[in-house]
């Protein structure tokens, strides 16, 4: 029996109220950790406009970013301050209009309630809550990466000259926020668009769109021009960004599927996946289920290669080469491909009430997961409560802090001669003050490291009849260098771990002619 007009059109108000609340729902995860400490990477970024306007150029070389965000960065903080909610309001505010921009791209794909669907799940990927929030450039780098993706998916379906131009400038535009981001988009879109020729037979026609190639490919090189010597800058200095362990196929797999706040278990990812397929799965016994027709298969085509390519880069990059960049804020870049694979499969379900209700499902999981992860006030480890700590109880004689560096870069370069909040090496201090005396060491047990800790050490021991106190704080790759002070110190202090702050652990060091004790170990 044929459902009258009136109650179809309910139905759809229906549908799109669901839709709605489901879209407030994805949001307000976005916003549990708004308020939590700046972490190591985005501290970097204060560092970068710390110095004022004119060192913003010079210092974003060092933090190997194109400076467009932290001009926007600068701004904001000389307007409104510096509070951590304040800086977030950039990444906040270029998110909102990415998710704007990716339901303007999906919709040039599918249905209302499909291209709808496939922005909740752009909104709920945890990669992108993530950046939503950061005070880093990735939530502009994913603005920029829909507009272009928009401005691909209407220069295929329209053939203006207009859009070439728009897609030449957006993905160029993309390296001013993220060079990665921008050379994975760069090589999806030649990818997606040799195959859509070839799907669609065009090769013998393609000379058509030559001139407007041309004109896109024109308008992206001369966009690139301000960036080609930071490329080369980055190349050049690659050995010294290794930060992470060599990526599993596990965790290839797993990105491709659909990705939580950061904190929650594979498991808890994997059940939105089988939600996802569970769905479709019903779809098919009900016979509900499409077969997709050429024009479907071409826009499956075309959101695989944005979610695959990507991520095949990133992940092959890191098993290929000592550059280990196949990680969560990098995997981002995939989102709005995955997004629309996962939304694509939705569009096969030729029924309303099973697309609304396996949004439905998939909301409320996700977000029961997100309200209830133990890491739901935090965003990433800051070195904030870790400093506080160490400065307030340093400050009962005037010890001196020793510091190892949170970044690999430190590695590789010489220690600050200088307050060492005016160095990158130790950008959390640059946000955290403390009034203590900092001395800075690398982040792991280095030759250079050895150097600074034994001189040090012999001013300590040098300050008279009774040794001085210090205290010392590393994060996990540091503590080789905690042990080596314990082991060095062995005859004249004793050392006592006071605090660990998410791996950032607070170790003294007390004279042991005034402690009577034996040292304790300190490895984790």
């Amino acid at each position: 029996m044929e459902v009258p007009s009136r109650h179809r059109l309910s139905y759809e108000r229906l549908g799109l109220f669901v839709y709605a609340l489901a879209m407030l729902a994805g949001l307000s995860v976005w916003f549990l950790s708004i308020r939590a400490p700046l972490w190591l990477d985005e501290t970097g970024s204060y560092w970068t406009i710390s110095g004022g306007f004119r060192q913003i150029w010079g210092r974003s070389v060092e933090i190997n970013s194109f400076p467009a965000y932290f001009y926007i960065l600068w701004i904001t903080n000389a307007v409104f301050g510096s509070k951590e909610i304040v800086l977030r309001i950039p990444s906040i505010l270029a998110m909102l209009a990415a998710v704007y921009v990716f339901y303007r791209s999906a919709r040039q794909l599918f249905a209302l309630d499909v291209a709808l669907i496939a922005t909740i799940l752009f909104i709920l990927d945890g990669r992108v809550a993530f950046a939503a929030i950061d005070v880093r450039p990735y939530a502009f780098a994913l603005l920029i990466t829909n507009l272009a993706i928009f401005s691909f998916t209407r220069w295929l379906k329209t053939k203006k000259v207009s859009y070439a131009v728009l897609l030449g400038i957006t993905s160029a535009g993309i390296f001013y926020f993220h060079y990665l981001f921008g050379i994975c988009i760069a090589v999806a879109f030649v990818i997606a668009y040799f195959t859509d020729a070839n799907v669609m037979g065009r090769w013998r026609s393609s000379s058509a769109d030559l001139r407007q190639l041309g004109i896109g490919v024109g308008c992206f090189a001369l966009l690139m021009v301000p960036v080609l010597s930071r490329l080369w800058h980055l190349h050049q200095t690659r050995d010294t960004h290794i930060f992470a362990d060599p990526p599993t196929f596990t965790l290839f797999r797993q990105a491709l599927g659909f990705a939580l706040m950061p904190g929650s278990s594979p498991v808890a990812s994997g059940v939105v996946s089988l939600v996802l397929l569970g769905v479709v799965f019903v779809a098919a016994l009900t016979r509900k289920l499409s077969i997709p027709d050429s024009r479907s298969v071409r826009h499956f085509i075309l959101c695989a290669t944005l979610a695959l390519v990507p991520s095949v880069i990133l992940y092959g990059v890191s098993i290929t080469t000592p550059l280990h960049v196949f990680i969560n804020r990098y995997e981002a870049v995939a989102a709005p491909g995955i997004a629309l694979c996962w939304a694509w499969s939705f569009g096969l379900i030729d029924s309303r009430l099973l697309r609304v209700l396996g949004c439905a499902v998939l909301v409320t999981w996700s977000a029961y997961q997100s309200y209830t992860s133990p890491m739901a006030g935090t965003h990433g480890y800051s070195w904030k409560d870790a400093l506080e700590f160490a400065d307030g109880n340093a400050a009962q004689d005037g010890s001196p802090l020793v510091i190892c560096s949170d970044l690999p870069e430190s590695d590789f370069q010489n220690m600050p001669t200088g307050p060492a909040n005016e160095s990158l090496l130790f950008s959390p201090l640059s946000y955290y003050r403390v009034r203590a005396t900092v001395v800075p060491m690398p982040r792991t047990l280095t030759d250079q490291a050895q150097v600074i800790g034994r001189r040090f050490l012999l001013e300590v021991n040098n300050k008279g009849v009774n040794n001085k106190r210090f205290i010392a704080i590393g994060w996990i790759r540091s503590y080789p260098t905690l042990d080596w002070f314990a082991s060095t110190t062995s005859t004249t202090h004793v050392p006592h771990v006071l605090a660990e702050f998410l791996g950032i652990v607070v170790v003294e060091f007390v004279p042991r002619n005034a402690s009577g004790q034996e040292p304790a170990p300190l490895s984790k």
